[in-house]
Protein backbone atom coordinates (compact mmCIF):
# COMPACT_ATOMS: atom_id res chain seq x y z
CA UNK A 1 0.00 0.00 0.00
CA UNK A 2 1.32 3.42 -0.94
CA UNK A 3 1.85 5.91 1.89
CA UNK A 4 -0.72 8.70 1.94
CA UNK A 5 -1.48 11.85 3.83
CA UNK A 6 -4.97 12.19 5.26
CA UNK A 7 -4.93 16.00 4.97
CA UNK A 8 -3.41 18.66 2.71
CA UNK A 9 0.41 18.83 2.85
CA UNK A 10 1.94 21.19 5.39
CA UNK A 11 5.72 21.32 5.94
CA UNK A 12 5.19 21.84 9.69
CA UNK A 13 2.92 18.81 10.07
CA UNK A 14 4.72 15.84 11.74
CA UNK A 15 2.87 13.34 9.50
CA UNK A 16 4.13 15.17 6.42
CA UNK A 17 7.68 15.29 7.80
CA UNK A 18 7.62 11.54 8.56
CA UNK A 19 6.38 10.74 5.06
CA UNK A 20 8.98 13.04 3.51
CA UNK A 21 11.78 11.36 5.52
CA UNK A 22 10.60 7.89 4.49
CA UNK A 23 10.38 8.83 0.82
CA UNK A 24 13.84 10.45 0.88
CA UNK A 25 15.33 7.35 2.51
CA UNK A 26 13.61 5.03 0.03
CA UNK A 27 14.93 7.14 -2.85
CA UNK A 28 18.44 6.99 -1.38
CA UNK A 29 18.23 3.19 -1.08
CA UNK A 30 17.00 2.90 -4.67
CA UNK A 31 19.76 5.09 -6.09
CA UNK A 32 22.35 3.17 -4.04
CA UNK A 33 21.09 -0.19 -5.27
CA UNK A 34 20.83 0.85 -8.92
CA UNK A 35 24.19 2.61 -9.06
CA UNK A 36 26.13 -0.06 -7.24
CA UNK A 37 24.62 -2.93 -9.17
CA UNK A 38 25.53 -1.20 -12.46
CA UNK A 39 29.08 -0.44 -11.32
CA UNK A 40 29.68 -3.98 -10.07
CA UNK A 41 28.07 -5.50 -13.17
CA UNK A 42 30.35 -3.52 -15.49
CA UNK A 43 33.34 -4.31 -13.28
CA UNK A 44 32.53 -8.03 -13.44
CA UNK A 45 31.87 -8.37 -17.17
CA UNK A 46 34.93 -6.31 -18.15
CA UNK A 47 37.23 -8.04 -15.65
CA UNK A 48 38.27 -4.56 -14.53
CA UNK A 49 40.40 -4.18 -11.45
CA UNK A 50 38.67 -1.13 -10.03
CA UNK A 51 39.81 -0.90 -6.43
CA UNK A 52 37.73 2.22 -5.93
CA UNK A 53 34.47 0.28 -6.27
CA UNK A 54 34.97 -1.39 -2.90
CA UNK A 55 35.66 1.94 -1.19
CA UNK A 56 32.71 3.58 -2.94
CA UNK A 57 30.29 0.81 -1.97
CA UNK A 58 31.44 0.66 1.66
CA UNK A 59 31.40 4.44 2.07
CA UNK A 60 28.01 4.83 0.46
CA UNK A 61 26.60 1.96 2.52
CA UNK A 62 27.89 3.61 5.71
CA UNK A 63 26.22 6.88 4.72
CA UNK A 64 23.05 4.98 3.87
CA UNK A 65 23.01 3.36 7.32
CA UNK A 66 23.55 6.74 8.98
CA UNK A 67 20.72 8.19 6.90
CA UNK A 68 18.45 5.30 7.90
CA UNK A 69 19.25 5.67 11.58
CA UNK A 70 18.64 9.41 11.36
CA UNK A 71 15.37 9.01 9.44
CA UNK A 72 13.89 6.46 11.84
CA UNK A 73 15.15 8.24 14.97
CA UNK A 74 13.59 11.46 13.70
CA UNK A 75 10.38 9.59 12.98
CA UNK A 76 10.31 8.26 16.54
CA UNK A 77 10.87 11.79 17.90
CA UNK A 78 8.11 13.17 15.69
CA UNK A 79 5.71 10.49 16.95
CA UNK A 80 6.51 11.35 20.57
CA UNK A 81 6.05 15.09 20.02
CA UNK A 82 2.71 14.71 18.21
CA UNK A 83 -0.20 15.77 20.43
CA UNK A 84 -2.95 13.19 20.59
Amino acid sequence: MAPRLSKPPDKNDPDYQRLENRINFALHVGIFAASNSCIWFVRTITYANWDWTILLTESWLALLLIHGIWAFATERNLKQSTPE
